[in-house]
């Protein structure tokens, strides 16, 4: 039996948790029987878990010989639990989770290498940053399925009434934001409503179009330079909430989802959210709510968005690899991935899911436009740095939000951020 490699068993400490009740690795119904998958699905929305069991149903009513049985599980505590079942033998054949998380059971040798199952065609089909992102040392270590990129949805009526011209061109700029948040800020109300209560998963995905990294070298060997680049957007975003006063301040200590709160009673004009949003705008907000999807938010040095996709993997110790990657290939086919994304809500990892969503959806809730996002997403250092996590929650996270609220100021939030590295990595 294997036991937890060092980039794991230094990021968290196993408790008391049990091994998951579903069986490790496959096996078969009887001598002559046919082969039984597991396939830990991660899926918690309704809609989405509907569509993965039709996928599943699909493949197994054209594969009698390899069945797939799904064993649910949800996103709270999976990291603990996949370390809990790797170690005890017990982890699944297939493995619903995402890059930023699976990256380091790749390293410690858990997850099979599927780069020569993957065809010409998939490999194509997904975009290069995308396909760099569940790529450790060459190899494939998972599909991606799913993303989401941040975007600004608008009140249409609001920026109408201030005599704002609404962006309709491929990209925006965030001055061209910085000048309409100035421009709807009037009569009580405010430009933007942005809930960065957890505000790193936000600022680091948007770095890139700053020019920022963040992290130089993977593993344990990587480390962190917190320069121009990184600082750039939390500094513009506490120049228009404190300068230009045109963010609610109280939607930065928010998540998104309560900001949307603000963003529907029409005390902010617009608001930065998970693109994801789009379906719970369109089945919530007010009666006549007019609003509308901003072009992509474009920095001084692209449009770029780091990716974090969602993924499947296969567990290098199930008996048949094979099989299993045959079935992740049938899950992610086109028809597969836009039906499960229309279902979550979110941008499929491939390009031609997204050009069949876009042309199921047209630009219906903002769709098209969120779907074009998805040419911007690319790989991020992050995602290949073993003590990211452990850094995000203890030290990066609580320094952007004193920064934010005006505790410390921009040169103690960088050293802030690097010597907290340091700290964790000494």
């Amino acid at each position: 039996m294997k036991t937890r490699g060092a980039s794991i068993a230094a990021c968290l400490t196993i408790t008391t948790l049990l091994v998951a009740s579903c069986s490790g690795g496959s096996g078969d119904d009887g001598a002559d029987g046919p082969v039984t998958l597991t396939f830990q699905s991660l899926s918690d929305q309704p809609a989405a878990i509907e569509a993965t069991e039709k996928i599943v149903a699909d493949w197994n009513e054209a594969n009698p010989d390899v069945q797939v049985e799904i064993v649910p599980a949800g996103w709270d505590g999976i990291y603990d639990k996949l370390i809990t079942q790797f170690n005890g033998g017990a982890a699944p054949d297939i493995i619903h989770y995402e890059a930023a998380s699976i990256v380091p059971f790749a390293v410690d040798g858990y997850l099979a290498d599927l780069s020569e199952y993957m065809s010409d065609e998939k490999r194509a089909d997904i975009p290069e940053g995308i396909l760099d992102s569940v790529t450790v040392d060459d190899q494939v270590i998972a599909y991606p399925t799913e993303l989401q990129s941040y975007m600004v949805f608008a009140n249409k009526t609001m920026l109408e009434d201030a005599g704002v011209e609404i962006p309709t061109g491929d990209t925006m700029t965030w001055d061209e934001l910085r000048e309409i948040a100035q421009a709807t800020t009037k009569d009580g109300a405010y430009g933007l409503g942005w809930g960065l209560a957890s505000p790193t998963a936000a600022f680091m995905a948007m770095a890139p179009g700053f020019g920022g990294e963040y992290f130089e070298g993977t593993g344990a060997d990587a480390s962190i330079t917190i320069g121009e680049g990184e600082m750039a957007l939390p500094e513009l975003v506490d120049t228009m909430a404190h300068t230009d006063n045109t963010v609610l301040p109280v939607t930065l200590t928010q998540s998104g989802s309560e900001t949307l709160a603000s963003f529907y009673a029409g005390q902010v004009a617009m608001t930065i959210q998970g693109s994801y949003q789009a379906a719970n705008i369109a089945n919530d907000a007010p009666e006549g709510f007019d609003w509308v999807v901003l072009p992509p938010l474009e920095g001084p040095d692209g449009a770029e968005q780091a990716a974090n996709p969602q993924t499947l993997s296969v567990n290098i110790d199930s008996e048949h690899v094979e099989e299993a990657a045959e079935f992740i290939d049938f899950f992610t086919d086109t028809d597969n991935l836009a039906a499960l994304n229309e279902a979550d809500a979110l941008i499929p990892a491939t390009t031609s899911a997204q050009e069949a969503m876009a042309s199921s959806l047209g630009d219906e809730n903002g769709w098209s436009t969120i779907l074009s996002s998805g040419q911007y997403l690319t790989s991020a250092p992050y995602l290949f740095v073993d003590a990211y996590a452990q850094w995000k929650d203890t030290v990066a996270t609580p320094a952007y939000q004193k920064f934010l609220a005006q505790e410390i100021d921009a040169d103690q939030l960088a050293s802030e951020l690097e010597a907290g590295w340091d700290e964790i990595t000494k």
